[in-house]
């Protein structure tokens, strides 16, 4: 398959002392890559790698230090050539080396666009969108409320670059009310102040998650009217917003919301202070999700169903990134296929062509992909190298 128009793709990925991966560089042009080889090899590492071409900490969520090699001094690197909307462009992210002299340096993720700095990994979004799905999102549905909000905001963040920054605001602002409330005899006026900025980003990270959620059901119900052939082999989904706050913004306007908010930080102190955190807000938002064929929440689904509904909500999304950026993203389906029965499979394969995104899957048994193994770019992964079929 060769590259689709009206898509990003990543052409050449290079890894310098990330993960398992001393030094591993490797041309990815086609419109399916295949990543095969036993577990642990480092299939999933690559995926991670990709991911980190985005805003935020990656698919494993993982910390600077964490995802460096073992065997290196500490520093690392990815670099990526990416045709997209904007011609040929070359991202790279990384770190230097944290240790210097014995004394050990506070970590600073830096990111480049054709070797010039950029201020983060939001500025690759004109470039690159990526979305992924991993083994560990499998539970999903039937985990805390914090996961499925982490999962809500970085399907925000793939449609809208400045949310990362809005949840980051956000967090510096509740640690700084919640160490006012630990004092005897807070500065009311800095608390004030406080609770002032907190409702305010509070406001505009709720309003940020309500429009995405909106575009994204309306992407559901459309997908499943024009499935073709009647086609129902990842279910449908019916999905919604469970937080005060965004729930008040479908009913009053947001500058009304925002006083609501502010009034209720100021009169809830007490209580907040005792609990050494506050208990009211979009932190604590959570993502409905209803099996829609059904009519049951998602978490009383089988677990087969359960993992159907999450391929399907995960692709309907990367429709809508296409929809709203103007070019489809790079698709990270991490160990999806080997779970799924042949029928399910085909149903995939169907779905990605008709996305026209690149998309990197990783297995262990090369006869999962049998379908596609004429079309894709196939990948032997071993310890530290990667090699063309």
């Amino acid at each position: 398959m060769l590259v689709s128009p009206g898509s990003a793709r990543i052409v050449r990925l290079a890894l310098t002392n990330f993960r398992s991966y001393r030094s591993v560089r490797f041309d990815s042009g086609n419109d399916v890559v295949v990543l095969l080889g036993p577990n642990g090899v480092g299939k999933t590492n690559l995926l991670e790698a990709i991911s980190f071409l985005s805003a935020g900490r990656g698919l494993r969520r993982a910390t600077l230090e964490q995802v460096a090699c073992s065997a290196g001094d500490g520093s690392w690197a990815i670099a990526a050539e990416v045709v997209g909307a904007l011609g040929l462009t070359t991202l790279g992210t990384g770190i230097d080396s944290p240790g210097l002299d014995g004394f050990k340096a506070a970590l600073t993720r830096k990111c480049r666009i054709d070797g010039e700095p950029v201020g983060s990994a939001s500025a690759f979004a004109d470039h690159l969108r990526v979305v992924w799905l991993t083994p560990g999102m499998d539970g999903l549905f039937t985990a805390a409320a914090a996961d499925r909000r982490r999962f809500l905001d970085r399907l925000v963040l793939a449609v809208d670059t400045q949310h990362s920054r809005r949840m980051g605001a956000l967090e510096r602002a509740l640690r700084s009310r919640n160490r006012l409330l630990e004092q005897p005899q807070p500065d009311l006026h800095w608390l004030d102040a406080v609770e002032r900025e907190t409702a305010e980003t509070a406001i505009s990270v709720a309003a940020a998650r309500t429009e995405t959620v909106r575009r994204l059901s309306a992407k559901l119900a459309h997908d499943r009217q024009t499935q073709l052939d009647g086609d129902r082999s990842f279910p449908w989904a019916e999905i919604a917003l469970d937080g005060g706050v965004e729930n008040a913004l479908s009913e009053a306007p947001a500058t009304d919301v925002e006083d609501r908010y502010r009034e209720a930080l100021k009169r809830n102190r007490g209580r907040d202070a005792a609990a050494g955190r506050t208990l009211e807000g979009p932190h604590l938002t959570d993502l409905k999700v209803t099996y829609g064929p059904k009519g049951i929440p998602a978490a009383d689904a089988s677990t087969g169903e359960q993992k159907a509904l999450l391929i399907g909500l995960v692709l309907a999304h990367a429709g809508l990134v296409t929809e709203m950026a103007g070019f489809a993203p790079v698709l990270l389906l991490d160990e999806v296929v080997a779970h799924l029965d042949p029928s399910r499979r085909t149903a995939l394969y169907g779905w990605l062509t008709r996305l026209r995104a690149q998309v990197f899957l990783t297995g262990a048994d090369p006869a999962a992909f049998g379908e596609i193994a004429g079309d894709a770019a196939l990948y032997t992964v071993s310890p530290g190298q990667v090699a063309r079929q």
